[in-house]
């Protein structure tokens, strides 16, 4: 792979396949459990907004928004091949994320698992500060750890054209 980064929608069967595959076959989805069926779902919700990352044409990794319903501006899922993790990837994917959301919403929010320590670390590194911790909501004996970036308070939020 030699050329940049291309950040689109998500387009057919096969990506989602692909995608899906990505994520069971991967770590932190592995511990937590995550099923293909539960991965094809997450990934083929109307209310989730799915955009690949490829170069030449084959997909390096993925971002999971919702924004739609009683939490918008969540990066659901971030996801990037495991051979090509720690090369910059998952930080382009995230300020596409970011970018998106906080054109329609003043806060950026995620969960990450307690025991994912490397991906709490990245997040921090992008300016993410930990709002809550929500135990044994996907694990027994593990917490999500949520996390929030903001451009301040709804109330001085003015939506960007």
């Amino acid at each position: 792979m030699s050329g940049d980064l291309e950040i689109r929608p998500i387009e057919g069967d096969d990506e989602v396949r692909d995608c899906a595959t990505l994520m069971v076959s991967s770590e932190p989805w592995i511990t937590l459990g995550r099923t293909l069926e539960q991965a094809t779902g997450i990934i083929t919700s109307p209310i989730r907004e799915v955009c690949v990352g490829t170069i030449d044409g084959e997909i390096v990794g993925f971002v999971v928004l919702i924004m739609k319903g009683i939490f918008v501006g969540f990066v659901q899922t971030l996801a990037v091949r495991p051979e090509l993790r720690s090369r910059g990837f998952g930080a382009v994917l995230m300020e596409y994320a970011e970018e998106r959301i906080l054109r329609d919403f003043p806060n950026v929010f995620l969960c990450v698992s307690s025991f994912n320590e490397g991906a709490q670390r990245f997040y921090r590194r992008l300016g993410y500060e930990v709002v809550g911790e929500l135990k044994d909501l996907i694990l027994r004996g593990h917490s999500e750890i949520l996390m929030r970036k903001t451009t301040g308070p709804f109330s001085e939020f003015r939506r960007r054209s």
